[in-house]
């Protein structure tokens, strides 16, 4: 089992910034791939970024490329995730995901790939 626990969310203006970290125990994460989701009131859950279990492959959404960047300290067992340039369009909960690097048969953009979600942390950005 590995537990997740995010923080770091916040309120914040637009053209602002906010970093959230991602905590597990229970296993080291060194194995597994790492997601970030998010999901705004009324819409699915959706992919922002993803790592490999290495940190050698990033993967972003289009509606985030160049503004997010994912990184993990498998030493610490720990994930990043730096916004800036936030947009209103970026509020939600985020949500921190792991899952076994083995499974290979699923893009890191899909919720299939993960077994391990954390309870989520309220973003909000302000026009």
């Amino acid at each position: 089992q590995v537990q997740l626990v995010e923080s770091g969310g916040g309120l914040v203006q637009a053209g602002g910034s906010l970093r959230l970290s991602c905590a597990a125990s229970g296993r080291t994460l060194s194995g597994y791939a790492m997601g970030w989701f998010r999901q705004a009131p009324g819409k699915e859950r959706e992919f922002v970024a993803a790592i490999s279990r290495s940190g050698g492959n990033k993967y972003y959404a289009d509606s985030v490329k160049g503004r997010f960047t994912i990184s993990r300290d498998n030493a610490k067992n720990t994930v990043s995730l730096q916004m800036d340039r936030l947009k209103p369009e970026d509020t939600a909960v985020y949500y921190c995901a792991a899952g076994p690097a083995s499974r290979a048969s699923f893009p890191y953009s899909s919720r299939a790939k993960y077994d391990y979600w954390g309870q989520g942390t309220q973003v909000t950005v302000s026009s």
